[in-house]
């Protein structure tokens, strides 16, 4: 039997302040690398819980979102494990707080940048992947769609679908 493609789907943040946005440095098997504060959605939480989430755990600040930016399907060979993998993305703009002060960053992420626009296009070459810049052109560019558009239903088991 032919095994099922499943994409991963992860949740992302484009956070301005001030002209500047939030990144994080993290390790990744590429390498270290610059990604907005992103992850994999957890089972059973909805994109806007997983975003939350995501923030505080890479940024020790608590994020609102207000908008979504984009949903974005990327696909890459990860070249140190030689895997086809593909990514489900959405990408919430919002605001954070400062940073609480007793809250440790996630296992793996180094730091938190606050970088321009210049900054953020001159780096490419070390973004997890081309996602990165591309939410953040489009927060540039005014992309914002309802917090409604994403609809996350109750838990419902239905046997004839389930895998």
């Amino acid at each position: 039997m032919k095994k099922r493609w499943k994409p991963n789907v992860t949740v992302a943040a484009v956070i301005e302040r001030e002209g500047r946005f939030l990144l994080i440095e993290e390790h990744t098997p590429e390498g270290l690398r610059l990604n907005n504060p992103a992850g994999h959605l957890d089972p059973g939480e909805s994109p806007q819980e997983g975003v939350v989430r995501e923030v505080l755990e890479e940024t020790a600040c608590v994020f609102t979102p207000q908008a979504v930016v984009g949903i974005y399907l990327g696909r890459f060979q990860r070249p140190a494990r030689g895997e086809d993998v593909t990514y489900l993305r959405i990408t919430f703009a919002g605001a954070v707080g400062e940073p609480l002060p007793d809250r440790a960053l996630d296992r793996g992420i180094v730091r938190t940048l606050w970088m321009t626009l210049a900054d953020v296009r001159a780096s490419t070459a070390c973004h997890r992947s081309t996602m990165v810049l591309q939410s953040i052109e489009d927060h540039v560019a005014g992309r914002r769609y309802p917090l409604a558009l994403i609809t996350t239903e109750a838990s419902v088991y239905m046997p004839d679908l389930a895998p």
